[in-house]
């Protein structure tokens, strides 16, 4: 029994290995079958793919076209950072139309709707996986389309104060006055207050003067006012302004205002002069700038007069009926 097993088994072996280049063929032919018929449908195609290339480049070469005209128009309106957001928009618009035109050319079963349905729903995660991107590229647009500021203004946001360079799709780029450049996200200024500090032609400066008290307000206000009005840059109008502004401890303050240009340079440089001139015209009129004076008392704690009111008046107010008896003399008698 066990060898009538033996050659079965190897008749059968012998048959399944003259069966395998039949099943090899076989596998080979199935598979150049299905490359012909990926090679046919590619031939079949070749139309549809040649004609989508073609919408493509047609589409882009619109889109650079219309990008191309609307920096031109916005150029002459000197606005050229918004052409070229605009710009942009316009190009990758059109060819974002063509690539959907070109998809449905080469897969006509593919409706519209469903490829805009399917980029709807691709938009949302889109938009999710790149929120801050497009939050400053959107806050971007509606500075340059409400234009709060121009290129070349002064401004102010937060911390940082300087001249607009430029405005990009991101951000905005601001030079110091030190010579530094700082770049803002543009959803940080959109949504925060910005100091436009050229705005207007003319900007008020002031600086607070200290005289003595022995001398006379109006007559130093009047020395100031004609002082200032001397610096060159300062201007007439708005006139400049004198005011008695504080009673301090050691002098009288009075506020000098005056009105420049709203340049940070000329509010500096006319400003350093505006000093200079005050201090020289005090001088001359003889009126007194004088310095921080403080006033030290000291008691010697061991008299039977201290803290007495009645006997002891260095800056107590004359005391009336009731005054109040010293700490010590209150305790003993309790």
């Amino acid at each position: 029994m066990t060898t009538q097993r033996l050659g079965t088994t190897q008749e059968e072996s012998k048959e399944a290995i003259k069966e395998l280049p039949e099943q090899v063929d076989q596998g080979l032919d199935t598979a150049l079958d299905k490359v012909d018929s990926w090679i046919a449908d590619a031939v079949q195609h070749i139309p549809n793919i040649i004609a989508a290339l073609l919408v493509v480049i047609l589409l882009y070469l619109l889109g650079v076209f219309f990008a191309y005209v609307t920096r031109q128009q916005l150029t002459r309106r000197r606005r050229e950072n918004l052409g070229d957001v605009l710009g942009g928009l316009v190009k990758w618009g059109i060819f974002g139309i063509g690539c959907l035109l070109a998809a449905t050319i080469v897969m006509p079963t593919l409706k519209p709707g469903d490829l805009v349905a399917g980029l709807g729903v691709g938009s949302v995660a889109f938009g999710f996986a790149f929120k801050d991107i497009l939050q400053n590229w959107l806050a971007g647009l509606l500075i340059l389309l409400k234009e709060p500021f121009h290129i070349n203004d002064q401004i102010r946001v937060g911390e940082f104060e300087g001249t607009v360079k430029k405005i990009e799709n991101r951000a905005t780029l601001i030079r110091t006055y030190d010579g530094q450049r700082v770049v803002i996200p543009n959803s940080d200024i959109y949504t925060t207050a910005v100091v436009v500090k050229t705005a207007h032609p003319l900007r008020r400066s002031e600086y607070d003067v200290g005289i003595g008290y022995g001398d006379d307000i109006d007559r130093a206000c009047e020395v100031l006012e004609k002082a200032v009005r001397k610096v060159d840059g300062v201007h007439r109008k708005p006139p400049v302004e004198a005011l008695p502004w504080d009673l301090a401890a050691s002098w009288v303050t009075i506020r000098v205002r005056w009105w420049t240009e709203s340049r940070q340079t000329d509010a500096n440089h006319i400003g350093s002069a505006v000093v200079r001139a005050i201090k020289l015209a005090l001088d001359e009129a003889q009126i007194d700038m004088p310095f921080e004076t403080q006033v030290q008392l000291f008691h010697d704690q061991t008299e039977d007069v201290d803290g007495d009111r009645r006997q002891q008046r260095e800056g107590w107010p004359e005391p009336g009926e009731g005054a109040p008896r010293p700490r010590w003399k209150a305790q003993s008698k309790q």
